[in-house]
């Protein structure tokens, strides 16, 4: 939604169409390799997701060096995931979650797919708070939290744009938000770095070009993207589904991508994770 409310913005500063093409795959894998191959002179550019740091150490077919074979434009936006449990869970807090798993042996989370953010936080938190979790599984995010809330799963770590009409309605009990500051649609919910200093988890998109792609033109489409992303009516569509805008500079979405890169990464080697 983001890139189709962008593209028309910088499409009209830069004075050439935009056409965006959806790729399908794999975490989006056979979009982004070829992507990578692509003539680097930004006429060809990568909007990606968060999935773009961990799929290198999950999939077999992927082509490219998330490091080595782009060049950053910005990161674009972030969004925090919240951990909800259901209403027969007799939790109130991330402590209390971490205490009442370890003395009962255990919790069970849904995740709405094996490659998704969500699981991945879900790793992180079991790792984290030394908790044994079981993953359940799920085709969407819908399936996932029905089942939450209807008590066949126990919690889940989710988007905030998905539960927060359960949250709302008091279907659902928010333990913590996964980002490292607390979020304005969320302001009484503490974060999980409250209680363990560091902790953050969130998804996100940046915008990225092929690699050897002329500085003068990452620079130029910096600027654009930027202030596309700072149009009035794009922050009111895109903070109203809980997603904070970023529009950073080139360098500072390389740091991030680093720091994801290492952080899942470790994650998955540590945990064992494999998908093929």
């Amino acid at each position: 939604m983001l890139v189709r409310l962008v593209a028309p913005r910088m499409s009209e500063a830069l004075g050439q169409p935009i056409v965006i093409e959806n790729l399908p795959g794999a975490g989006g894998v056979p979009g982004t390799n070829l992507a990578a191959k692509a003539t680097p002179d930004g006429h060809t550019l990568a909007a990606v997701f968060d999935s773009f740091a961990t799929n290198p150490f999950l999939y077999n077919n992927v082509q490219y060096d998330p490091l080595k074979d782009f060049v950053p434009i910005s990161l674009m936006a972030r969004q925090p995931q919240v951990l909800v449990v259901s209403s027969k869970v007799p939790v109130k807090s991330v402590a209390d979650l971490a205490r009442f798993a370890k003395g009962t042996g255990g919790m069970t989370f849904a995740v709405p797919g094996l490659a998704t953010s969500s699981r991945f936080s879900t790793e992180l938190l079991k790792t984290t708070f030394g908790i044994d979790i079981t993953i359940v599984p799920y085709k969407g995010g819908a399936a996932a939290i029905t089942d939450v809330m209807g008590g066949q799963v126990q919690a889940m770590i989710a988007s905030i744009g998905l539960v927060l009409p359960q949250l709302q309605g008091g279907r659902l009990t928010a333990l913590a938000v996964s980002s490292s500051k607390r979020t304005p649609q969320l302001p009484n919910v503490p974060t999980i770095a409250e209680t363990h200093p560091g902790f953050e988890a969130q998804s996100w998109s940046g915008m990225l070009a092929p690699a050897r792609t002329p500085r003068p033109i990452i620079e130029r489409l910096n600027s654009v993207l930027v202030k596309a992303l700072a149009a009035p009516d794009v922050r009111e569509k895109m903070e109203a589904l809980g997603t904070e805008l970023v529009g950073s500079t080139p360098a500072q979405f390389g740091d991030w991508l680093k720091a994801e890169t290492t952080r899942w990464g470790r994650i998955i080697r540590e945990q064992k994770i494999a998908l093929e």
